[in-house]
């Protein structure tokens, strides 16, 4: 199993956005320095909590800090964005990367940024998700002069004049493009169906139980057996709120009362309960909203304990769920640093080698 990142970034409202920005920054230097394979970092645009809305420029920063990491979107919201556009920022970036890079994508979701564009609902944003990556992806592959009209844009690509060097130039790094990650979250998400048909990356985010995992791998791998690909598992990205201290007790506490504690108790359960998707994190689903609080997440969804105690909680997530190829370490401020330096440390030098060697996919 690998071991990456995946961070929206998340900090409270009233921090100043540069002193976010730094810190992020900060924190990709310190994962490549341990040995972390990959990085995503999320995009939106009203959450004042997910304040990156331009992942790919704090991507741009850290590839200049950083030597060995992979750096992705994690995701662009594809409704939030031209095509003509985003297929040029992207292309730029995964040529800048020189390929260290993985293009993640998904349909967005946040209420805030739903409403900014003026889509009626979700439905609406999958649908145009849709159209606009196929777009993307055919500027790319064969950019046909003449126009590309959409109720959501419009754009031109021009006849080339060879005499000015006028032309669709830009291509990315890696061909025919850089690798995608498709990130869902309901058991059934239409992301992972898109991911199985495409043979791109699944990646399962960090609020459901184990068996919404089950459900998240049945519905990849249904998918790419109809397309006639062999599922892969170790394409399978699986995140999860993870924590290491030197005791059981010293982790829950400090898990507990330390940020991610404070980030779900004030933004991921108000947000998920004013969506009334609170039942996504419920092991039982008669289980009331109220019984969905740190506490209980820290028992049935955190990895969280000692050495011993993660090593063994992520053992037996590997089982049940069949295997998967990395484990997503979602991002929180690092408050207090030397607490969370300490349990990145503890993961990477002694939780991992207690899980080697890797699981075999057969």
């Amino acid at each position: 199993m690998r071991y990456g990142y995946f961070t929206m970034p998340l900090h409270p409202p009233q921090v100043p956005l540069a002193d976010t920005y730094a810190s992020d920054l900060e924190q990709l230097v310190e994962l490549d320095r341990l040995g972390f394979s990959e990085a995503w970092i999320g995009e939106h645009l009203t959450s004042g909590w997910e304040n990156i809305p331009a992942p790919d420029l704090l991507i741009a920063q850290a590839l200049g800090r950083t030597e060995r990491i992979v750096l992705g979107t994690g995701v662009n919201c594809l409704p939030n964005h031209n095509p003509a556009m985003l297929a040029h920022r992207v292309a730029q970036l995964d040529q800048m990367a020189r390929g260290r890079f993985y293009w993640g994508i998904g349909s967005g979701g946040f209420t805030g940024d739903l409403e900014m564009f003026e889509y009626t609902d979700a439905t609406e944003a999958r649908r145009i998700t849709l159209d606009l990556l196929d777009t993307v992806l055919r500027l790319w592959r064969d950019p046909q002069p003449g126009l590309y009209e959409h109720d959501r844009w419009r754009f031109r690509v021009p006849d080339p004049n060879d005499a000015i060097s006028k032309r669709l130039y830009m291509q990315p790094y890696q061909q025919p493009h850089p690798p995608i990650g498709v990130a869902g979250v309901t058991p059934t998400s239409a992301m992972f169906t898109l991911a199985g048909q495409r043979g791109w990356m699944p990646m399962s985010l960090n609020i459901v139980p184990t068996s919404s995992l089950q459900k998240n791998w049945q519905t990849y791998a249904a998918a790419a057996e109809a397309a006639g690909r062999p599922p892969d598992r170790a394409a399978w990205r699986v995140a999860r709120d993870v924590y290491v201290a030197e005791t059981p007790e010293q982790a829950r506490r400090e898990a507990l009362d330390g940020v991610l504690g404070r980030d779900w108790r004030e933004y991921f359960i108000p947000l998920l309960g004013s969506q009334g998707r609170l039942g996504a994190c419920k092991t039982d689903p008669n289980m009331s909203d109220a019984e969905v609080t740190p506490e209980y997440l820290c028992d049935n969804i955190w990895i969280v304990g000692s050495v011993d105690e993660v090593a063994a909680k992520l053992r037996t997530l590997q089982e049940d769920v069949g295997g998967f190829g990395t484990l997503l370490l979602m991002g929180h401020e690092w408050q207090p640093a030397e607490q969370w330096q300490r349990s990145m440390r503890l993961f990477v030098e002694e939780v991992m080698p207690r899980l080697e060697p890797e699981p075999s996919y057969a």
